[in-house]
C-alpha cells in the first residue's frame, strides 16, 4: 500500500480536495481493507523488477480495478499496460467474466481510454474523491 500511498500523493492528489486526500489515505491504510484482501475481497497484482514492487493492481470482488499505481520511475514503461492485459485475460479465462470496470482518477482518465475503457458516465465526486466510472469489454 505504500506503492499506492507515494503515488497517489505524486500524481492523484493535487487534482483531490483535503477530503478526498484523507479518506484515500484512511482506504489505503485501513485494517478492513487488509482484511478484505486476506478474505479474498480483493486480488492483488504486481509487477516485480529485482525484488522492487515497481506496479500494483487490485481487483475488488473479481472484476473492478480498485488500485492501479506504478512506481513514478516506471511510468510509460509499459508497467500500467502489462497489468492490465494479464488481469484482463485473469478474468476471462479464469474468472469468466465479460468486463472490468474502474472508477479513473482524473489523472488517469487517457491511460484507460488508450487501454480500450469506455466512459460509462461523466466525471463523479463522493468523499471529496473525484472519478470516471469505466468499463473494459473482455
Amino acid at each position: 500500500m505504500n506503492l499506492a500511498w507515494k503515488t497517489f500523493v505524486r500524481f492523484d492528489a493535487p487534482d483531490y480536495s483535503q477530503e478526498g486526500i484523507k479518506n484515500f489515505r484512511n482506504f489505503v491504510t485501513d485494517e478492513m481493507l487488509r482484511k478484505m484482501f486476506l478474505a479474498g475481497h480483493y486480488q492483488l497484482f504486481v509487477a516485480i523488477d529485482g525484488g522492487k514492487y515497481v506496479g500494483m493492481l487490485s481487483l475488488r470482488e473479481k472484476k473492478h480495478i480498485s488500485l492501479l499505481f506504478v512506481d513514478e520511475q516506471y511510468h510509460r514503461n509499459g508497467v500500467g499496460s502489462a497489468l492490465i492485459k494479464f488481469v484482463s485475460k485473469y478474468a476471462k479465462e479464469e474468472e469468466g467474466l465479460n468486463c472490468l470496470t474502474v472508477n479513473s482518477s482524473p489523472y488517469a482518465v487517457d491511460f484507460y481510454r488508450t487501454r480500450g475503457f469506455k466512459d460509462l458516465g461523466p466525471e463523479t465526486e463522493a468523499d471529496g474523491i473525484r472519478f470516471t466510472p469505466m468499463e473494459l469489454k473482455l
